[in-house]
């Protein structure tokens, strides 16, 4: 899909090309390829004389041919953004090419940051200027977008925390729980990711020198956002460790009181299994084989030799 942004009256508006001829009259401040097929490339090489490499998303390219300008003039940025849904969360790669006063941007999907951006673009007057300011924007929608996933994350943790410390919680809960944690550890991690990559890519803009004076302090101010998502993003993974600790804590004493079952009832079980293995000897002279109430007298000694270790540990609180 082929979307063209173009400035008027200081909003900006969009247009969805299907031809060549669509794309020739129009004067865009951005051009937006989700998706794009190797024809709409070819009506962007036409049209303003630029080629998208066809790695130009790949997740494989290497660093440092992520952020470079060209000999032409023309400058790329390859970035990644957070999609947080409830499915799959990922971080999509786009790669941005700033030629002149358009800004090219090609992703594989629909993301939550552009589809942020262009409703406040129509609705706030004179917010994009020109085409850095929509990657600056892009940028800033980014941090907010991530600034939020981890709201969520922070909210998913304070209900796993009300579960595990305010709660008995047996083996499947702590698996649920575990499972939770996991999750929200991931989404974590990707936003931390997302949040450095932009940092990069911010920096890269600063150091190219491609800002006025107006546009660096913005993107001084979002770089000054990211250092406090990274001291959130920090503290929540200290929270995740805490609950996952205390989660694997609550097995381990469920396990334990499991041993500890067995091991009172083993410990209770000898001296019936002493007795019984005394009276049980074929020796020809014992005493007590003559007894009329021999049987019933070592079935009582056997019947309190597991009552007597059973009180003894029950006044000790061993059985709780």
């Amino acid at each position: 899909m082929l979307n063209v942004f173009r400035l008027a009256n200081g909003r900006l508006f969009q247009e969805e090309i299907d031809s060549a001829d669509a794309l020739a009259d129009l004067r865009p401040v951005w051009v937006d390829l989700d998706a794009p097929t190797p024809q709409e490339k070819g009506w962007i090489a036409s049209r303003f004389g630029l080629t998208i490499p066809e790695d130009a998303v790949d997740d494989d390219l290497e660093e440092s041919a992520r952020f470079y300008e060209e000999d032409n003039g023309e400058l790329h940025i390859r970035s990644d953004f957070l999609i947080d849904d409830d499915v799959t969360p990922r971080n999509v790669r786009v790669a941005f090419i700033l030629k002149g006063n358009v800004l090219f941007s090609v992703h594989a999907e629909d993301l939550p940051v552009f589809r942020l951006l262009r409703l406040r673009a129509r609705r706030t007057p004179a917010l994009i200027e020109d085409a850095k300011d929509v990657l600056l924007k892009l940028y800033d929608a980014d941090a907010e977008y991530s600034a939020d996933a981890l709201e969520g994350i922070y909210d998913a943790l304070e209900k796993v925390s009300a579960r595990v410390l305010k709660q008995e919680v047996d083996d499947r809960a702590a698996g649920e729980v575990l499972a939770a944690v996991a999750k929200e550890e991931d989404l974590n991690g990707r936003i931390r990711r997302n949040v450095m990559d932009t940092r990069r890519a911010v920096s890269f803009m600063m150091r190219s020198r491609m800002l006025n004076a107006e546009q660096f302090e913005e993107a001084r101010q979002i770089l000054r956002d990211i250092d406090s998502l990274d001291s959130h993003t920090a503290f929540l993974f200290d929270k995740i460790n805490f609950l996952m600790d205390a989660t694997v804590g609550f097995i381990n004493i469920n396990q334990n009181k499991i041993i500890k079952i067995f091991s009172v009832a083993s410990v209770a079980l000898l001296p019936p299994t002493l007795i019984a293995s005394i009276y049980g000897m074929n020796f020809k002279f014992m005493p007590e084989l003559d007894w009329a109430w021999g049987y019933p007298y070592v079935l009582a000694l056997m019947a309190a030799s597991v009552a007597a270790p059973f009180l003894y540990f029950k006044r000790k609180g061993w059985l709780r």
